[in-house]
């Protein structure tokens, strides 16, 4: 049986594709949250597929959830990765959206079967969006690095380049997949401040969603997560004004100005407990 379920097919004029999934390559939210916004501002409320998580997923490790509504009635949400149709009549194009979990088995296999199934709808070009923890600042704008199967997309978007080497998550898998269907993809990651790890970030989510509808050409209303954004940001400077320790360490960052994936925050490791408990005490 195919791994992907397909309720409807959409009459799709060769989508640009957009893919966000939660975990590894999801820092605070901040790539799952950007293409939950898109969604949104698009009222793409249904999917019309989704691939089904039994051969993908340890549901010991992530568990369905089981819900009820109003009316008493029980039902089970898993863990899935859903496709959305946008149709953009005002365009030559349209959009699909896809969003899911991260999945714990049979990589290869799963990567491979969305690039496939995407090529089959039309798709021509692909934009993945992810985010990482690093050693940056959140006074700064957010750094948006970029990774793609062509290395000239990145410099021709003036994107900042990573020489990261190490473990991947599924983005990095995703692409290799889109290389290996001749699709041309591009991943665009937000570095995310390494104290403020344990909130979600709408100022990522905010960078993201903006670069991304740039690449795609996307006009794209903004101005609700930026509102979401300025609060966020408030809060976090009235954390900083209560420690000079913070102050100071936000100072250093802003002096280094560069993101880094591997970075050492041993020194700071009670500047976060700090920060983690005033924005609980005032969310």
């Amino acid at each position: 049986m195919d791994a992907i379920h397909q309720y409807f097919k959409p009459e799709l004029r060769r989508p640009q594709v957009v893919v966000a999934f939660e975990g590894w390559n999801d820092a605070c939210d901040a790539a799952s949250g950007a293409a939950t916004y898109l969604l949104g501002h698009f009222d793409a409320a249904e999917p019309f597929a989704v691939l089904e998580p039994e051969q993908f997923f340890d549901f010991q490790e992530q568990r369905p959830i089981v819900s009820i509504d109003d009316g008493g009635t029980r039902s089970l949400s898993w863990p899935s990765t859903r496709f959305y149709a946008v149709a953009l009549p005002d365009r030559d194009r349209d959009l699909v959206v896809v969003v899911g979990h991260e999945p714990h088995l049979r990589w290869k296999t799963f990567s491979r079967r969305i690039a496939q199934f995407l090529a089959d709808q039309g798709s021509e070009d692909a934009l993945l969006m992810g985010a990482f923890i690093g050693q940056v600042a959140h006074t700064l704008p957010v750094p948006i690095i970029g990774v793609a199967t062509d290395p000239a997309d990145v410099q021709r978007l003036g994107l900042m380049t990573s020489r990261y080497e190490g473990p991947t998550g599924i983005i990095g898998v995703m692409l290799e997949a889109f290389r290996e269907e001749g699709i041309p993809a591009l991943s665009l990651w937000a570095a995310t401040p390494h104290y403020l790890a344990a909130n979600p970030n709408p100022k990522a989510m905010l960078a993201l969603v903006e670069q991304s509808a740039s690449v795609l050409g996307l006009g794209v209303d903004t101005s609700e997560l930026r509102q979401v954004t300025t609060e966020f940001s408030q809060r976090v400077d009235e954390a900083m004004e209560t420690s000079g320790d913070f102050a100071d360490y936000v100072e250093r960052l802003e002096q280094e100005g560069q993101p880094a994936m591997g970075m050492d925050a041993s020194d700071s490791d009670s500047l976060v407990s700090e920060i983690e408990d005033f924005l609980r005490e005032q969310g």
